[in-house]
């Protein structure tokens, strides 16, 4: 089913924009997991809605409640079952668009498949739905933290504006200190002045966010059909907005010939290991123990504020004016969704 990811740690997802609440099942998580409920909370803190001035004015605690599967502290082994009410929904900004499709968006392609749509919000299409995904990314970090694997993601373009670090000299201690998610702080403000103008132009804008994991063991994934590279594929672009996904090198590789682009093998330690890491980690979809890193790409925020030219369910040509609350650009909060996706398709082959 398409509401299900995973083979052996699952997590499914429900819920709508502005239905009562959005949430999800984990199932497959091992006993005795230690579950620290502040930082399930606060992953969804860095998600939620209303946190800056850059992002949505919608304003939810987004609260995590759990249901089953948790017992003094620690997880039983059976389903964990969780629920994140929501809160401040206006489903009368949405009125002006119950009978048109907006551009880019999935109301005309959800009305085609199954013939009706709930037009608040874009309901199971909007981007709330990934609320429930980090409390289930979280619950994926614990397990992994007992690996010491590190999973650590941030924007690296907005529009136009790119850092000039490089993975390996980005200071990770500087991402939760701006609102945009960038750790190169002159650069984070170029793109924050920058989402503020098209906060007020109405407009919208993309980008880029870099992941980084370490401390993957070797052997992680499996050859042809569900390589490691494949499955965190499917996972980010399963995320709302997004468009594009590469690793390693990526489609940098296109402009580098094999003798500039293989990794050689050396010895580090009395250990194999790679000279350089074009391969981003994954070699033949499996992990070969360097550290793992890709590129995300997000799509403009689709609703937008600007007149727009689109055609209605009477097939009328028709100009629309979008109200409502949405981000000029998802980035920011995007970054706890990616690490959230990746956790949850990295812990499969863990428990594998």
């Amino acid at each position: 089913m398409s509401n299900i990811f995973g083979k052996i740690f699952t997590f499914t997802s429900f819920g709508e924009s502005h239905g009562k609440a959005v949430g999800g099942v984990v199932d497959g998580c091992p006993p005795n997991i230690e579950i620290d409920e502040d930082f399930i909370q606060n992953e969804l803190n860095r998600r939620r809605p209303g946190q800056s001035e850059i992002s949505t004015p919608r304003s939810e605690a987004d609260k995590v409640e759990f249901l089953s599967g948790i017992f003094d502290g620690k997880t039983t082994g059976t389903p964990i079952a969780f629920v994140i009410w929501n809160k401040n929904q206006r489903s009368e900004d949405y009125e002006h668009l119950k009978d048109v499709y907006r551009p880019s968006h999935a109301d005309f392609t959800y009305q085609q498949k199954y013939g009706i749509r709930d037009h608040r919000g874009g309901g199971r299409s909007s981007a709330r739905e990934t609320a429930s995904r980090v409390v289930a990314g979280a619950i994926a970090k614990l397990a992994l933290h007992r690996l010491g694997i590190e999973i650590c993601a941030y924007t690296s373009q907005v529009g136009h504006i790119a850092m000039t670090q490089t993975n390996e000299t980005v200071d990770f201690q500087e991402i939760e200190k701006n609102i945009v998610r960038c750790p190169q702080p002159e650069i984070a403000e170029q793109m924050i002045e920058y989402i503020k103008e098209l906060q007020k132009e109405g407009d919208s804008v993309g980008g880029i966010i870099s992941c980084v994991i370490k401390n993957v063991p070797v052997g992680w994934g499996n050859p042809i059909f569900d390589k490691l590279s494949a499955r965190l594929a499917q996972a980010m672009l399963s995320i709302n907005a997004v468009h594009g996904f590469d690793y390693g090198a990526g489609f940098n590789g296109v402009c580098m010939k094999g003798s500039e682009m293989n990794d050689a093998f050396v010895l580090k330690n009395n250990e194999i290991a790679t000279k350089t890491n074009f391969s981003g980690g994954i070699q033949g979809g499996i992990s070969n123990g360097q550290d793992i890193y890709f590129r995300v790409l997000f799509k403009p925020t689709a609703t937008i504020s600007k007149k727009q030219q689109t055609v209605d369910i009477q097939n009328n040509e028709v100009e629309i004016e979008a109200h409502g609350r949405h981000d000029a650009c998802v980035l920011p909060r995007a970054v706890p969704v990616v690490e959230a996706m990746t956790a949850i398709a990295l812990v499969d082959f863990c428990f594998r």
